[in-house]
């Protein structure tokens, strides 16, 4: 797995480097200039891709016809300081039933699905530089 170092660059504005690849994240206005996605909308990217990427390996892995995929991945409150991520995958495949509910399955099942469900264990640590 890739170390990510986000360096802030304007405002609100930071960069984010990841083994060789970079994008932006920001926050909309008026805190922030909306020059790329906030933390929120780049961890349901994360979880939709990774979702879509396991799908995909696995029909490939079966021979299965997945077709084109679309994820949509939400959060909402849903009381009492709780939320709720909803992941909704449509493909243009062809699939029966049993496959399609074989695949929900595995949507689940993903790295990233998998890491948030398991509440991870956060270790923060903060260094002032001078």
């Amino acid at each position: 797995m890739g170390t990510v170092v986000v360096r802030n660059k304007t405002k609100m504005v930071h960069e984010i480097s990841v083994d060789g690849h970079t994008l932006l994240s920001d926050e909309p206005e008026p805190e922030g200039d909306d020059e790329g996605p906030d933390a929120h909308e780049l961890l349901l990217a994360g979880l939709g891709s990774c979702q879509a990427i396991t799908l995909r390996l696995y029909c490939e892995r079966k021979g299965w016809d997945l077709g084109e995929v679309t994820v949509t991945v939400t959060n909402e409150r849903v009381g009492n300081g709780q939320e709720r991520i909803l992941s909704h995958m449509t493909a243009t495949g062809n699939l029966d039933e049993e496959q399609r509910e074989r695949l929900e399955v595995i949507m689940g099942r993903c790295p990233v699905s998998k890491l948030l469900k398991s509440q991870p264990e956060m270790i923060e640590t903060f260094t002032l530089v001078r």
